[in-house]
């Protein structure tokens, strides 16, 4: 899949923007650059993302790629995140900036 310039630099600098200690899923960072993906994402940051915080990046499950996981986990404990069996707790450090607003839906039975 090939990206156009303008769309692999939103990419890049929404990945930029993560802070340290706080972590984003592939498909926050596809929702906040408007990238048609999760794995768009993944590939921008597999060839174009050496300088950026990519450890910040994480599956929708709150687990890393394995080909990365020991590399990616050392560095987010770095920064404080705190991380269990291999994952990370997204309730806890998700950036604020990539939770969707919930709409406004009638309350649930539950």
């Amino acid at each position: 899949m090939r990206v156009d310039e303008q769309l692999h630099e939103m990419v890049r600098e929404v990945v930029r923007s993560i802070p340290r200690g706080r972590v984003a899923t592939y498909g926050d960072v596809a929702d906040l650059s408007r990238a048609p993906s999760p794995r768009l994402v993944g590939q921008v940051l597999n060839q174009d993302g050496h300088d950026l915080p990519w450890h910040r990046v994480l599956r929708a499950n709150g687990t890393c790629a394995p080909h990365i996981a020991d590399e990616q986990l050392q560095l987010l404990r770095e920064e404080g995140v705190a991380v269990d069996d291999g994952k990370v707790d997204l309730r806890t450090y998700r950036w604020e900036n990539a939770v969707k607003e919930k709409a406004d839906e009638p309350p649930g039975l539950w």
